[in-house]
C-alpha cells in the first residue's frame, strides 16, 4: 500500500493545470481553466480545471477528480501506475509498499523488460520509415490508395524491404534475442542445432508497415500489408509481453483528439480503413487487430468516449463480426452510452466507400447506423417466423442470454418491454419468466437451456444469398439434421414409413430388445448357427447339415461411417490448416449446421480468428479450458487423437464438404417436392447440381 500521506504530499507538489494541459487544450476562464472534455464528445467546452482546488470537473458528463484520477481515466492505467507516473514528473520517490523485496524486484524487472522491448520496436519503426522514403514502389502504392505524406507521417507508416535480413542494418547485432522476443525476427526451430546456429530471418518482408501504439504512444507491435498479391494479405506481430492483440486497438493513440471533436469512436476492421478514413477527415477511427471485438476493446473505448459506432462490411463475414461485437458491447451498454452498428454495401469496405463516394456519403451512412437495441432485436429475430408461436418462442430463447448480458438499468427494462411486445406477451409475464435470468456464460461454456436446439445466436443472416460461383444461387434455408448424414445414419435422423419394421431400416440392431418389449430371449430375432443343404426346393427333411464358421463380429453393433457433419468438424479440429481453405459459402454452410455442431463451429471460428490456425495440442488445451472437450468429442463422433500427417486430408475435406452440400440441396429438393405448387424448374436445377457434386 502507498501511504495516504504520500499521496497528499504528491498532489500538493503538482499543478493539475499542467498535468491536464498536456492532454487537453485549456484556456483561462476567470480563476479556472476550460476546455473540451476528454471523456465524452462535446462542441462547447464544459470541462473545468480548478487550480485553487486542484481538481477537474465536467458539467457535461459529470467526470471529476484530482490529478491521479485524471491520469487513471485518461490513460487507462491503474492507481499505482498513475501515482508513480505523477511522482516521476514531480521528482518524488514513491515509498516502499508492503510487498516483499522479491515481488518488488520482479515488478521492476518486468517494467524494465517492457521498456526495453518498446525501445527495440521504436527503433525498428524508425528503420521502416527510412526505408519507405527510399522506395518509390511503396510510395506509389500508398499514393494509389489516396494517402498523402502528411497522413503517412501521422501514423508513422513505413516499409519492410524484400530481404531476409534487412533489420541487420538497423541493429548492432542481428543475433540479439530481443529481436526474436519482439517478434521482429523469426528463429527457425531446429532441435539439432544450438541457438547460435539457428537460422534467423525477418518476419516482415516487402510490406507496408503500420506501427501499433498503445495509449501512451509507445510502439508495441506492427502490422504489415503486402504490396502486390500474396498471402497472408495482413501480417501482425505475435503476442509479446507488450503486445496483446485482444486488448489493443490500432489507431487509438492517434484517434483520441478526433474522438473528442466528433463525439464518438468509429470501429472498423482494417489498418487501411483507419488510415483512409483519417485522410478523408474521419480521424476518430480505430481497428481491431485481426481479432473479433472483445469486451476489453469496448471497455477501453469507453474510457475516451461515450459513443461507439461499429462499422462492418455488408457481407456474411461482416454480419458475423457484428454479432461478436454485439456480445462484447452488451455488458457495457446503458442509458448514458450510445452504441450503433453500421453495415456498408457488400461490395464496399470503409476504405473503398469513402474513396469512391466521398466523406459526405459516409457521414450519411453513420447517421443511419442501427442502435444497439434494434441490432439486438434483429439478431434475436433472425430466422424466426414471428407469425407463429414457435417462431416467437425461438426468438425469445435467442434473446434471453443477450438481454441478460445488459447491466441493470432503464435500457434493460425498455428492451424487456420491446421483446415482450414482439413476442405478444404481457411485460409482467415475460419479466416473471426471466426473473432468474443469468448473465451469459463465458465463451466456451454452453448454457443449454438458454439456446435453441437448432441455432446459436449468430449474427449472419440465414436468408443471405451466397456469393456467385457456389453450389446454388437460392437463399439459404434451415436444414434438418437428416440432411447432413450419410445413408444409414443411426437414430431417428431417417424417419421410417408407417408400415416399416425397425429392422428393415437399420434402426435398432437385430439382436437388441425392441422398445416396450421388456427384453428377454423370447423377443430376440433367431439367428441360425449353421446352414441346411437340401436336395431341392421345399425338400425339407432330406439332405445334410453342415456347420459353418462363426462370424467373429456376429452380435456386435454395426459400426456406421461417421456422418459428414461429424467428419467435417473432426477434420477442422485436428487439422487447423484446413481453415484457410474454407470459402465464404462453405463457412456459411458450416455455421448453419444444426444444434451443437453449429455451436462448436462458431467457437472454433472465434478461436482461430483470435489465435490463427493452431496445432491440435494447442487447440486441445483451449477446448479443455473452455469446458468443451466433451462436446467436441460428441459432435465429431468419438475420441479425438493426435492426427497423423496426411497429405490427402485436404482432398478428403473437400469431399466431405461436397457431401454436406448434397445434403443441403437434397433437403431443398424435398421441400419443393412437398409444396402444393412445386417449382419444377428449380427442382430440376437442384437435381443437376446434386448429380454434379456426386461426380466430383
Amino acid at each position: 500500500m502507498i501511504p495516504p500521506g504520500f499521496i497528499q504530499d504528491l498532489l500538493a507538489r503538482v499543478d493539475i493545470v499542467d498535468i491536464v494541459g498536456r492532454h487537453v487544450d485549456l484556456k483561462k476562464a476567470g480563476i479556472n481553466h476550460k476546455g473540451l472534455c476528454p471523456f465524452h464528445g462535446e462542441k462547447s467546452p464544459s470541462f473545468i480545471v480548478s487550480p485553487s482546488r486542484q481538481t477537474y470537473h465536467c458539467f457535461g458528463c459529470g467526470q471529476h477528480g484530482n490529478a491521479v484520477g485524471f491520469l487513471m481515466e485518461h490513460l487507462g492505467i491503474g492507481f499505482v501506475d498513475a501515482v508513480r507516473d505523477l511522482a516521476q514528473q514531480a521528482g518524488m520517490q514513491v515509498p516502499e509498499d508492503d510487498r516483499s523485496p522479491q515481488e518488488r524486484e520482479r515488478e521492476k524487472a518486468q517494467k524494465q523488460r517492457q521498456a526495453t522491448l518498446t525501445e527495440v520496436l521504436a527503433k525498428a519503426g524508425q528503420h521502416y520509415r527510412q526505408q519507405l522514403k527510399g522506395n518509390p514502389r511503396a510510395i506509389e502504392y500508398l499514393k494509389g490508395r489516396g494517402l498523402t505524406g502528411q497522413i503517412a507521417l501521422q501514423f508513422g507508416l513505413g516499409y519492410a524491404p524484400d530481404g531476409w535480413r534487412s533489420l541487420a542494418s538497423a541493429f548492432p547485432s542481428y543475433d540479439d534475442p530481443l529481436l526474436v522476443e519482439t517478434g521482429l525476427v523469426i528463429l527457425q526451430d531446429d532441435p539439432g542445432k544450438s541457438e547460435a546456429e539457428q537460422r534467423r530471418y525477418d518476419r516482415f518482408r516487402d510490406r507496408v508497415m503500420f506501427p501499433i501504439r498503445n495509449v501512451q504512444g509507445e510502439v508495441i507491435g506492427f502490422g504489415g500489408r503486402v504490396l502486390d498479391k500474396g498471402e497472408p494479405k495482413y501480417l501482425n506481430s505475435p503476442e509479446t509481453p507488450v503486445f496483446h492483440k485482444g486488448k489493443e486497438l490500432y489507431g487509438l493513440y492517434e484517434a483520441r483528439p478526433a474522438m473528442r471533436r466528433r463525439g464518438y469512436a468509429l470501429v472498423v476492421e482494417g489498418y487501411m480503413d483507419v488510415v483512409a478514413l483519417a485522410q478523408h477527415g474521419f480521424g476518430n477511427a480505430v481497428a481491431t487487430l485481426g481479432t473479433a471485438c472483445t469486451q476489453d476493446h469496448v471497455q477501453k473505448l469507453f474510457r475516451f468516449t461515450e459513443s461507439v459506432v461499429f462499422s462492418f462490411d455488408g457481407d456474411a463475414a461482416g454480419r458475423r463480426a457484428a454479432g461478436r461485437a454485439l456480445e462484447a458491447a452488451l455488458p457495457h451498454a446503458n442509458e448514458t452510452r450510445t452504441i450503433k452498428f453500421l453495415f456498408l454495401p457488400a461490395e464496399h469496405n470503409p476504405d473503398s466507400y469513402v474513396r469512391e463516394l466521398g466523406a459526405e456519403a459516409f457521414e450519411r451512412c453513420i447517421e443511419g447506423a442501427v442502435p444497439l437495441s434494434r441490432q439486438l432485436m434483429e439478431s434475436a429475430a433472425e430466422g424466426c417466423d414471428l407469425g407463429t408461436p414457435e417462431g416467437r418462442a425461438r426468438m425469445l430463447s435467442v434473446a434471453k442470454p443477450l438481454w441478460a448480458a445488459l447491466p441493470d438499468g432503464l435500457l434493460k427494462r425498455q428492451l424487456l418491454g420491446e421483446l415482450a411486445r414482439r413476442a405478444q406477451l404481457p411485460d409482467a409475464e415475460l419479466q416473471a419468466l426471466w426473473a432468474n435470468a443469468l448473465p451469459p456464460a463465458a465463451p466456451g461454456s454452453r448454457p443449454r437451456a438458454e439456446r435453441p436446439a437448432a441455432a446459436a445466436p449468430r449474427a449472419q443472416p440465414r436468408a443471405a444469398a451466397p456469393q456467385a460461383g457456389g453450389p446454388h444461387d437460392e437463399p439459404y434455408f434451415d436444414i434438418p439434421a437428416s440432411a447432413y448424414g450419410d445413408e444409414g445414419a443411426p437414430g431417428d435422423e431417417f424417419p421410417l414409413p408407417p408400415d416399416a419394421h425397425p429392422a428393415e431400416a437399420g434402426g435398432a440392431p437385430s439382436h437388441a430388445p425392441q422398445a416396450g418389449s421388456g427384453g428377454g430371449a423370447a423377443q430376440r430375432k433367431w439367428e441360425p448357427k449353421g446352414e441346411f443343404k437340401g436336395k431341392g426346393k421345399g425338400n425339407w427333411g432330406k439332405g445334410e447339415w453342415r456347420k459353418r464358421d462363426q462370424d467373429p463380429t456376429m452380435g456386435m453393433p454395426l459400426e456406421l461411417p461417421p456422418a459428414p457433419m461429424n467428419l467435417a468438424v473432426r477434420m477442422l479440429l485436428l487439422h487447423g490448416e484446413l481453415w484457410h481453405q474454407i470459402g465464404e459459402q462453405d463457412l456459411e454452410l458450416l455455421h448453419a449446421l444444426p444444434g451443437e455442431h453449429g455451436e462448436l463451429i462458431a467457437w472454433l471460428e472465434r478461436f482461430l480468428i483470435d489465435n490463427g490456425p493452431s496445432p491440435w495440442a494447442v487447440l486441445q488445451v483451449a477446448l479443455q479450458e473452455a469446458g468443451l472437450m466433451e462436446l467436441a468429442q460428441r459432435v465429431s463422433g468419438g475420441p479425438l487423437l493426435p492426427p497423423p500427417s496426411d497429405e490427402h486430408v485436404a482432398a478428403e475435406f473437400r469431399v466431405t464438404m461436397g457431401k454436406l452440400w448434397v445434403g443441403r440441396l437434397q433437403a431443398e429438393a424435398d421441400r419443393i417436392a412437398r409444396s402444393p405448387q412445386p417449382d419444377m424448374v428449380r427442382f430440376q436445377a437442384i437435381q443437376r447440381q446434386i448429380r454434379d457434386l456426386k461426380t466430383i
